[in-house]
């Protein structure tokens, strides 16, 4: 390069435009800290539909007017999409073991107990039947902040919009429904019911343990269709479960508990999961000095006769995070039902959700553009330091998503990936997760810091930043969201001297990850 010039003018949004229309090709999380606008606000009800026992009524309407969700915040009508809210009650029963539960996944449970519940669903599906592809994908939605996030719909809209598939949120957890201890942004979760009393106030869940089976009630209402409910009018073809973080874990639970009982959906997306899984029945309190005891194996696989497809999506954070319970612990080779993608430069958060980079997002290309910019970098709602992760995970989350429906559509499998380098932590005799103060794997990087093996985006192969799930210092949650610490110039000018360089690597980059 001639003259000094930073890392974005260096790449310039044409230079990035010309990579963009590629790398899509290879087309979560919230964590909004401002909460406080969820304000309190008797919901309307439609004819009920009853599926196996569960009574599903709506659209609902009342109180604020709209659901009370983390999601995007464009207009679902520029997308050709509208949003419903419904209610869901009935029965539901708690399993647990009904033998020892071992790490291979294979368990086997029985009924414990039953309870009422009413809880909601989100429905986000075309405006038209003609436009919808006939696949669903049903969202655990993810509580871990305290109230409830639609992770898979922020982060892979765009992939449902293309494909016409419909989406449906699932208030599958206590929290969601009646709140929790945590806080965030100084903010208590009070779930729905507290956000908005008079649309919610007849909602009850009684408690996780519960959660598998109205999943799964949630999962029949939506196949069975009928002239009234959620999808009336919208053949159902195909009906895939998903979850992120939390949510994950508990699917690994229910994939590898409940799916062979019930047998209710025909794939799952596991993104960002750990190595253990979600307790069955209620866990007894844990030791001092323990974040949390669990009842199940640790690691704990998928099974391997699953009957359907399931894709497991990790970022690098999942990988190698000691503290959460390090998923290469949980690694198992890819089998005819079974696949693993690790994501190199990721972490569990990102720009893209955390800051707002996809929640305006109808893939235009100003995502993808924001991710190259330094002056768009930030520490997040949450301040963290220094700026989070802009690994552009979600672009590989698209494609997990759309190689997972045709897997699930005609046979075809995704390709395998290889596996992040990582080196897993010795192992010590208790059979507790591991806290922050213990040793963590070792993720193995280049001379830039970023994780070598992976899958590979343009953004890790020809870089203008570090991209790391390691290093974020700030309060709660900041550790989850690694972090971005661009080039300097003359980094940036050893590695491209000019500017045709940096498209020709950007664009080889991407030829290789498709």
């Amino acid at each position: 390069m001639s003259r000094r010039t930073s890392a974005f003018e260096f790449a310039g949004p044409r230079a990035y435009a010309v990579g963009v229309r590629r790398s899509l090709v290879l087309v979560v999380t919230v964590l909004a800290a401002v909460v406080a606008s969820l304000a309190p606000a008797v919901a309307g009800a439609a004819p009920a539909s009853q599926a196996k026992g569960a009574t599903v009524t709506g659209p609902v309407t009342g109180g604020t007017g709209e659901p009370t969700l983390i999601a995007t915040g464009f207009d679902l009508a520029d997308a050709g999409y509208v949003a419903e809210e419904y209610f869901i009650e009935g029965t539901a029963t708690a399993y647990d073991a009904a033998k020892p539960l071992k790490s291979d996944g294979k368990w086997a449970v029985k009924p414990v107990s039953t309870a009422p519940y009413k809880t909601r669903i989100v429905v986000y599906r075309p405006e038209k039947a003609k436009d919808f592809s006939g696949t669903v994908v049903v969202e655990w939605l993810n509580v871990s902040a305290g109230f409830d996030s639609a992770a898979h719909w922020m982060h892979v809209h765009n992939a449902f919009v293309r494909s016409g598939a419909a989406w449906v949120g699932v208030s599958a957890q206590a929290v969601g429904v009646q709140g929790g201890a945590e806080a965030v942004g100084g903010v208590a979760a009070g779930g729905v019911k507290a956000a908005d009393p008079e649309r919610y106030g007849s909602l009850t869940h009684p408690g996780d343990i519960y959660s598998y089976d109205i999943f799964s009630q949630v999962g029949r209402a939506l196949r069975a269709g009928g002239k009234t409910g959620p999808l009336a009018g919208f053949p159902v073809e195909r009906v895939i479960g998903a979850g992120q973080s939390q949510g994950a874990i508990y699917l690994t639970t229910y994939v590898n508990a409940i799916q062979p009982r019930d047998k209710v959906f025909d794939g799952f997306l596991l993104h960002s999961r750990f190595a253990g899984a979600a307790n069955l029945t209620k866990a007894p309190p844990a030791p001092a000095g323990t974040p949390f005891r669990s009842l199940m194996p640790s690691p704990s696989r998928i099974r391997t006769d699953t009957g359907v497809p399931v894709l497991t999506f990790e970022t690098e954070f999942e990988v190698a995070s000691a503290a959460s319970g390090a998923f290469v612990d949980a690694r198992q080779p890819d089998t005819k039902m079974l696949r693993l993608w690790e994501v190199a430069g990721t972490s569990h958060f990102d720009t893209y959700g955390a800051p707002g980079f996809g929640y305006h997002d109808l893939g235009d290309g100003q995502a993808e553009r924001d991710l190259l910019d330094p002056a768009k970098l930030s520490g997040g709602p949450l301040n963290c330091a220094p700026a989070i992760n802009s690994g552009g995970a979600y672009l590989v989350l698209n494609a997990a998503f759309s190689q997972l429906e045709r897997w699930i559509r005609d046979g075809t499998p995704p390709p395998k990936a290889p596996r992040l380098d990582v080196t897993a932590a010795p192992k010590g005799a208790s059979s507790e997760p591991a806290s922050a103060a213990e040793e963590a794997p070792t993720v193995h990087r280049d001379e830039h810091g970023i994780a070598l093996g992976g899958i590979r985006t343009p953004l890790v192969e020809a870089p203008i930043a570090t991209l790391s799930s390691e290093g974020a210092t700030g309060g709660t949650f900041c550790r989850v969201f690694g972090t971005t610490v661009p080039f300097d110039a003359a980094t940036l000018s050893s590695l491209y001297p000019t500017h045709a360089d940096y498209v020709a690597k950007f664009n080889q980059a991407t030829d290789r990850a498709v």
